[in-house]
């Protein structure tokens, strides 16, 4: 027991024995400045100074950029931007996913396709069936001026849908002589229209040229988009007269009869309509 006591006092005689440091001048020997230390002052400045440093650092590593130099750490700004990036990305891809789908459908229109072996004619046909109740036949002076014109001209035809009483007023791209009819069976999707080379083609409706291109099968292609999801299709022209991304009015020259292509036997128009993706019969709603 004394051996311990004794011990522990070396101990603390040595923790607490003091001494002196002294800066001298080199040259003089002349004392600067001195301090007086223990080994417990030391160890407890040293403890607080490494304490200080730590401090300091995670300070520094938390609150400032320099965080971002340590390999594994990333930032807040980072992470946000990566969130950001995956939103765009997912947008994208989603962009991408119906851009493919409506490719798709326009490629279908190029080669005369479609999804399925039968079309259901009865719902595409009430699809564009006017209800009667939905409108007022009251006759008015415009209407009958309307009326007028359109017997005199023998240009108009209403294409007609059964959104609400929305319509859509078609022209017919060419007069001519019919010299091949719409036929689902065997798959001609279109009605041909001969007439001299050079002939103008007008635009059927209001819309937006999507495709305006050369294809080796049927030559000089013009394709406009209508609204309700109708495309209007122009193919074997001459020439075209409008380019992709084009606005046209109903009745605008878009191109000229031609005789372009490895499908065709003549100068002539073959003209399609297509609905959401599925054929209809023009001379259903066009008098060519």
């Amino acid at each position: 027991m004394a051996k311990k006591v004794k011990k522990r006092k070396e101990i603390k005689r040595k923790l607490l024995h003091k001494y002196r440091l002294v800066i001298l001048n080199e040259s003089t020997f002349e004392e600067k400045i001195s301090f007086k230390l223990s080994r417990l002052n030391v160890f407890v400045t040293g403890s607080l100074c490494i304490i200080g440093l730590i401090a300091l650092t995670t300070l520094l590593i938390a609150f400032t950029s320099l965080r971002e130099y340590i390999p594994g750490y990333s930032s807040t700004k980072l992470k946000k931007q990566a969130t950001d990036l995956t939103y765009k990305t997912d947008s994208l891809v989603a962009n991408l996913n119906n851009t493919n789908r409506y490719l798709e459908s326009i490629r279908q229109v190029l080669k005369g396709e479609i999804e399925s072996g039968e079309i259901d004619m009865d719902s595409l046909r009430e699809q564009f069936k006017l209800d009667p109740n939905s409108i007022d036949l009251t006759p008015i002076r415009e209407d009958s001026v309307l009326r007028a014109e359109v017997a005199l001209e023998d240009k108009y035809n209403l294409f007609e849908r059964n959104t609400g009483g929305a319509e859509i007023v078609l022209f017919p791209p060419l007069n001519g002589e019919i010299s091949n009819t719409y036929n689902v069976e065997q798959k001609h999707f279109a009605v041909d229209v001969t007439a001299p080379t050079d002939t103008p083609i007008k635009a059927v409706a209001n819309g937006t040229v999507i495709f305006s291109e050369w294809t080796a099968d049927t030559g000089y292609v013009i394709i406009l988009e209508h609204k309700d999801g109708l495309l209007s299709v122009y193919k074997h022209n001459g020439s075209l007269s409008k380019a992709q991304g084009d606005v046209v009015r109903a009745g605008e020259v878009i191109a000229s009869v031609g005789n372009t292509g490895e499908l065709t036997t003549g100068p002539h128009l073959h003209f399609e309509l297509w609905s959401n993706g599925n054929t209809v019969n023009p001379l259903d709603y066009i008098d060519f």
